[in-house]
């Protein structure tokens, strides 16, 4: 078996990207994928480099995932995320979980330390404790414009529906050199969301999924209506059926859409290596890196290229 070339796929959100907002996201998303990649080249599996993609998006207040995580009714920031691995169909998922800073390390940790794959609310958070994770305030995970817009979402003539095109969970899918895929989403859901609501990202097929058999998939969007269609799973049959990730990506968003009315967006890495980035609303902040070079984008057709090592030039100096 020759070694793979190595790729990493992020995305930080299918949706509206106000414009002020649009330099941040691609930033954020370049320097997600740059980070992955590089645990990547140091010979890293593909479950390192999505998780360190992710754990990036989650610190960035850009995405509504760990900080910047948008509030439920209540006020409070309530979270999901979930890893998978590829080689064995290994996966760990937390949900509505409250007061850390990166649920992606305790998805991870649930997939590895236990022998259940979702744990929510308390019994997350117990684990946590058991697993030494610092507990922060829930106020530092609230940014100003989560606090602005759940305040927003109150008066009586809202629509919370508008505000949720402008979504923002993130993700990663990657394959290593030794040909494993992995993926990995995480999100703070949907804004003024009833409590205890779970989405699309804690469950397994909807939220992502990795098989090495066929690749791997990270999804965003409608969470209920990645749901109906098990979005993730979707795609990765249609490239079972031997379609590239491109195609299986649109034609899995198409019927999302005619079937249930829901716009998303997917990111898609295959078991040889091919990768796509596609959604079916306005927009998706997405980045990748394959053969040391860096894509990038935001709008429908848009596709920025640059060296790796240019980019992590720019990277030093500040995006």
């Amino acid at each position: 078996l020759g070694r793979m070339k190595p790729v990493i796929v992020v995305h930080g959100g299918a949706g509206r990207i106000f414009r002020e907002r649009e330099e941040g996201c691609r930033a954020g998303v370049v320097r997600a994928a740059l980070r992955g990649y590089g645990v990547l080249k140091h010979g890293g599996t593909a479950v390192d480099a999505v998780e360190e993609a992710v754990r990036s998006m989650e610190d960035d207040p850009h995405f509504n995932a760990g900080c910047g995580s948008v509030l439920n009714e209540k006020g409070e920031v309530e979270m999901d995320a979930i890893i998978m691995d590829g080689k064995n169909l290994d996966s760990g998922a937390v949900s509505a979980v409250k007061c850390i800073a990166n649920p992606i390390k305790l998805a991870r940790l649930v997939m590895e330390k236990t022998k259940h794959m979702l744990l929510t609310d308390h019994g997350a958070h117990l684990f946590a404790q058991a697993m030494g994770i610092p507990e922060i305030p829930g106020e530092k995970l609230i940014t100003e414009r989560s606090r602005e817009r759940w305040k927003k979402n109150l008066e009586p003539d809202s629509n919370p529906e508008e505000f949720q095109k402008d979504l923002g969970t993130v993700g990663a899918v990657a394959i290593d050199s030794e040909g494993n895929v992995a993926c990995a989403t995480s999100t703070g859901g949907l804004s003024n969301k009833l409590i205890g609501r779970v989405g699309d990202t804690a469950c397994i097929g909807s939220g992502g999924y990795a098989d090495n058999h066929s690749g791997a998939t990270s999804t965003t969007g409608h969470g209920e209506s990645i749901m109906k269609v098990v979005l993730a799973r979707l795609i990765l049959y249609h490239m079972e059926q031997g379609m590239s990730p491109e195609v299986a990506a649109d034609t899995a968003l198409d019927y999302m859409k005619t079937r249930v009315g829901g716009l998303g967006g997917v990111i898609v890495v295959n078991k040889a290596g091919e990768w796509a980035a596609r959604f079916s609303t306005k927009q998706m902040s997405w980045a990748t890196v394959k053969d040391d070079n860096l894509h990038y984008g935001i709008y429908a057709g848009e596709e920025h290229i640059k060296s790796v090592d240019e980019a992590l030039a720019s990277e030093r100096e500040g995006f």
